[in-house]
């Protein structure tokens, strides 16, 4: 009795505190209007809550009542049916950091996010950082797009930096379209301005790879290196991203059947610390079957292998080699050839463009990259594909020619005939 007597005080209790918060809960869009002291007219409408039940009040502001109700009707369709919470106040610059602490932090990689970091720091933050979250306007974001394009960040030395390319505003757009996207979804803005913003196209600059002269060149440079030979050889015989190549061990590679298995990445996180995480996507864990030439090469080097890195630091052999190590040994190797100063993506390319010209068909080559889609290995590779075309047609019109022989013939002088009878 006494253990029901303490529970109806409970509820009771509960019950009477929802009434009060309830009684103290204006619906989002109710509002009113008011003239001030210094002859403007007020408005304000309720455009979310706080978590003890007060309302959040957004303010609008005009010289007569007529120009007020209209802004207000504005404002009341763009807040209808949303309710916002009292996190809604904070800036962009605190959003920002939320949402990349917070909700990006392990979803993506490590370089990833630091990029991400990046942008808002150099290119965000110092326009619109200090701008409240829930009045920022797609027009400011697309004047911060032309500002971004015509005259680059802001900096602490000088006034104004580099100029932009369209395709680094297209990625700053797509963070921040991510970052807002969010906010909208945890009810901190009414809706997403970047939906109404007009991004700048991407305009992937031309690939660079090694001709097949240039290529000759630079497989007898490699030969001439001990250390880093086997390290660009399978480079070049499979086409792996910088990342996937130093993070291969001997567990990954099956010598009888002449197969490597990619399935993880290497990092260099800030301070030059090594990390391995998963591959950049789902299909970057795959399965490469290796050219004759390229498993007898690692064949060879796993009978002095002292690690179980196939490619460890030279100086560090417990250690994979660093990704950075690799990318300046290509430089130096580059120049001291005279060849083009290529990234080392760019081998991956080469890679790509010989195996497509030598008759790899897509769908193949696509799974050998770790492409999601072999339409995507096509879009990346038009270069090649014009060229494939160009003999496809020319096998179809050897091959037809062969099939009809002389009845082809008659068909062609018919048509010869009427065009020199049209001119």
């Amino acid at each position: 009795a006494i253990f029901r007597k303490v529970w109806y005080v409970f509820v009771l209790q509960n019950r009477r505190k929802e009434m009060i918060l309830m009684a103290k809960r204006r619906p989002s869009g109710d509002g009113m209007v008011r003239k001030r002291d210094d002859g403007r007219w007020e408005g304000r409408i309720v455009v979310g809550h706080k978590e003890n039940g007060d309302s959040i009040f957004r303010y609008v502001y005009a010289p007569t009542q007529k120009e007020l109700s209209t802004k207000l009707r504005q404002n009341i369709d763009a807040y209808q049916g949303v309710d916002l919470t009292e996190d809604s106040s904070m800036t962009m610059g605190e959003w920002l950091n939320r949402w990349l602490d917070k909700y990006m932090a392990g979803t993506v990689r490590p370089g990833t996010l630091q990029t991400y970091r990046r942008y808002a720091d150099l290119y965000i933050k110092p326009t619109l950082g200090d701008r409240p979250l829930n009045q920022i306007t797609p027009a400011e974001i697309q004047k911060l797009y032309a500002h971004l394009k015509k005259r680059g960040r802001v900096r602490k030395h000088k006034k104004y930096g580099q100029q932009l390319s369209d395709s680094m505003v297209h990625c700053i757009h797509t963070l921040l379209h991510g970052a807002m996207g969010a906010a909208e979804q945890f009810r901190l803005i009414p809706r997403n301005p970047v939906a109404d913003v007009t991004a700048p196209k991407q305009k992937p600059p031309p690939k660079q790879i090694l001709n097949d002269e240039q290529l000759d060149t630079f497989m007898a440079a490699i030969q001439a290196d001990d250390i880093w030979r086997d390290f660009f050889y399978t480079e070049l015989t499979t086409g792996l991203r910088l990342g996937e190549i130093c993070g291969l061990r001997w567990e990954d590679f099956d010598a009888e059947h002449g197969v490597l298995n990619i399935q993880r990445t290497v990092h260099v996180e800030k301070g030059g610390v090594l990390t391995t995480g998963d591959t950049k996507t789902y299909a970057g864990t795959r399965k490469i079957v290796l050219p004759a030439s390229t498993v007898q090469c690692l064949r060879e080097r796993k009978e002095a292998a002292l690690t179980d890195w196939i490619f460890p630091n030279p100086l560090k052999p417990e250690l994979p080699v660093n990704p950075r190590a690799a990318y300046s040994r290509l430089k130096v190797l580059l120049k001291d050839t005279g060849l083009p100063s290529i990234r080392f993506h760019d081998l991956r390319h080469t890679f790509s463009t010989h195996a497509l010209s030598s008759g790899v068909d897509a769908k193949t080559l696509s799974g050998i990259l770790g492409h999601s889609r072999a339409s995507f290995t096509l879009d990346t590779y038009t270069h090649v594909t014009g060229d494939m075309q160009k003999r496809a047609s020319e096998v179809v019109g050897d091959f037809l020619t062969e099939l009809l022989g002389e009845e082809l013939k008659p068909w062609q002088s018919a048509e010869n005939g009427a065009a020199a009878a049209s001119i």
